[in-house]
């Protein structure tokens, strides 16, 4: 199954947490889609020399970082609407799940799982 991966999943990624990379590996290892929404890749990125992690795996072949087109932040809006939330973020990681049929890695399942509970989350 593909990847998509949230803020929280990029956050240890940077941090170098090792659960999240053996995740992250298998799927490149099963030749998995790794995605990230690019509204997940402004919630983290910083510029900084200290992202070395982060930049390698955003700058990777294998990873898609899928804009926030016109039609998905409609999209996300609608998902927002019809759940009572208001984070544009996290509808655009449950639409990117359910577009690639992925799993989504992230620290936020609560968050989600109020968007779309069954969307599958592995924690990290």
């Amino acid at each position: 199954m593909s990847l998509v991966l949230d803020a929280g999943a990029l956050i240890a990624v940077d941090r170098g947490d090792r659960d999240t990379a053996a995740i992250i590996e298998v799927a490149r290892r099963g030749q998995r889609d790794i995605v990230v929404p690019a509204g997940v890749v402004g919630q983290v990125w910083r510029g900084s020399g200290r992202q070395a992690r982060l930049a390698r795996l955003l700058n990777a072949r294998d990873v898609l970082v899928e804009a926030l087109t016109d039609a998905r932040a409609r999209a996300a809006g609608v998902l927002c609407g019809s759940a009572g939330t208001a984070d544009v973020i996290d509808a655009s990681v449950v639409l990117a799940a359910r577009h690639h049929h992925a799993t989504v890695v992230s620290s936020d399942r609560a968050d989600l799982q109020v968007l779309d509970p069954a969307v599958p989350v592995v924690d990290c």
